[in-house]
């Protein structure tokens, strides 16, 4: 997941959509000023479980994945991760995190 998306959405408290995601990620320890930690994290959670839900869109296939993430302060909440593979594109990306 790329920067932008991490530290204007994801760990962003003042954006309209993305505050109660902030509120959520922030309180286990992950903190726009290290984006990077809570992108391996999200990296580790996609590879490290099952595929729960597929859908063809547009764009491509997205991939449902839940799970346990890894945080700073050592607890583990359930995380859901939505991968894409864009269309004519071999590698997924990630388009959205949110609790479970």
């Amino acid at each position: 997941m790329e920067e932008e998306k991490i530290t204007r959405y994801l760990l962003a408290p003042s954006h309209p959509t993305g505050r109660n995601k902030a509120r959520f990620f922030s309180q286990f320890g992950y903190s726009a000023g290290q984006w990077w930690v809570l992108a391996e994290a999200l990296r580790s959670h996609g590879a490290r479980h099952e595929v729960v839900k597929v859908v063809d869109t547009y764009y491509g296939t997205r991939y449902g994945v839940d799970g346990t993430i890894e945080t700073p302060d050592g607890r583990r909440p359930g995380v859901r991760t939505v991968w894409q593979v864009d269309r004519g594109d071999g590698g997924p990306r990630t388009v959205k995190a949110y609790p479970l």
